[in-house]
């Protein structure tokens, strides 16, 4: 019993479900959804269908930083963390740090079919917070490599000298 209760604990704290609904996305227009990491860094997947008879709809997930998404609705450059090919499925999956990010949902018309009625799109969208992608790997600087090598030598020749002399002036009685 303790056992099952504390395998439901680590599983629910490793997976956060953020959102599990059908939106309604008119031709040619995006929504988004808010992805807030605050603490801790995070696998984001969201998996979207277009449901329904929405045959001519082609739409496209991207993760981006609220800054860029900023940037799309003014319609500047923007960037993105990672994004799907447009299509009426697909999965986004991105190992991404903490920040503010969003998921955008573009529903665009496919080349050359008109503007049809709003999509309806199952969007399926969690976080997994489970060590098994590992810590991010980082290395030192190259100054810094170079600083930890040449106080090693320092320390390791520093030992060997005053081990040396100990050993000559036993060996001299």
């Amino acid at each position: 019993m303790i056992a099952l209760a504390l395998a439901l604990v680590f599983a629910a704290a490793s997976r956060v479900e953020l959102a599990d609904e059908v939106y309604s996305i008119p031709a040619d227009e995006w929504r988004y959804l808010e992805v807030g990491l605050k603490q801790r860094p995070a696998l984001v997947v969201a998996h979207y269908d277009v449901e329904g008879s929405a045959a001519e709809a082609e739409v496209r997930v991207a993760l981006m930083r609220r800054e860029d998404m900023e940037h799309l609705r003014q319609g500047l450059p923007h960037g993105a963390v990672a994004m799907t090919a447009p299509g009426r499925s697909g999965t986004l999956r991105a190992f991404v740090p903490p920040g503010d990010y969003v998921l955008v949902v573009e529903n665009r018309a496919a080349a050359g079919a008109p503007a049809g009625p709003p999509a309806p799109i199952h969007l399926h969208v969690w976080l997994d917070f489970s060590d098994r992608f590992g810590p991010a790997i980082t290395t030192l600087s190259p100054r810094r490599q170079l600083a930890v090598i040449l106080i090693s030598f320092a320390v390791f020749f520093a030992i060997a000298a005053w081990s040396g002399r100990r050993l000559l002036k036993a060996v001299r009685r």
